[in-house]
């Protein structure tokens, strides 16, 4: 069938009654379960979320958390064949920006994209560093130092571009660390994010919300429930 190996990108929140927002980001299997492939990049985005949690802390830069996560991506893409090299240098060149290409997070509030009318740059960088014009990292929302009472999300994602993949290598763009000839065993496959919402707290952080499962068992079950209901 059309949907057969096809995944679900759910991307969605709602409002509390003092009218909080809430973005939720979960991805399903149509068919119910998972293949081999999308087990492999679903726990790749899995593990950099939870590398990117685990580092929540006040004080420190989002932007250290958005490269945590990126590395962490960029070392599973790596151990399937997707990248090759030294991992730390293709971060710091953008390489996995093809696979990973926005920022990991964005403060929210009682907008998803809190005061962001006032301008990306100051609510997510305010003076304190100047945003990077490298493409993926560029795109990152919130870069500053967290402090507690901010709240924001955490939504790492690969995704697989064809358009994008052709461009960069008909370049030769970054042809060191990208495996082109494997990409062409992916290039159909669509993408996958997760995404939770988290407060800082005075020395950590706390999930907001009930937890959802996330993990390729829990989001097997909720969709068998649902093709059962």
């Amino acid at each position: 069938t059309l949907t057969s190996g096809k995944l679900l990108l759910v991307d969605a929140g709602a409002e509390s009654r003092m009218h909080y927002a809430g973005d939720m980001t979960r991805t399903f299997p149509v068919d119910g379960m998972f293949t081999s492939k999308q087990n492999e990049i679903y726990s790749v985005v899995l593990a950099a979320q939870e590398a990117a949690i685990d580092a929540i802390e006040p004080g420190k830069t989002y932007k250290e958390i958005h490269l945590i996560a990126s590395l962490t991506i960029a070392e599973g893409l790596k151990s399937i064949g997707l990248m090759q090299g030294n991992m730390q240098d293709a971060v710091n060149e953008g390489a996995h920006a093809m696979f990973f290409p926005h920022g990991l997070g964005h403060m929210m509030g009682l907008d998803v994209h809190d005061m962001e009318d006032l301008g990306e740059n100051h609510i997510g960088y305010s003076g304190e560093m100047e945003r990077s014009t490298q493409f993926g990292l560029a795109y990152l929302r919130l870069a500053k130092k967290l402090q507690p009472g901010f709240v924001l999300t955490v939504e790492p994602g690969i995704y697989f571009i064809p358009e994008l993949a052709a461009i960069w290598k008909n370049e030769n763009k970054h042809s060191s660390f990208i495996n082109y000839s494997k990409f062409e065993e992916y290039k159909n496959f669509g993408g996958i994010r997760i995404e939770e919402d988290f407060l800082i707290t005075e020395n950590g952080f706390r999930l907001l919300g009930k937890p959802i499962p996330k993990s390729i068992a829990g989001v097997e079950a909720i969709r068998e429930e649902a093709i059962k209901g």
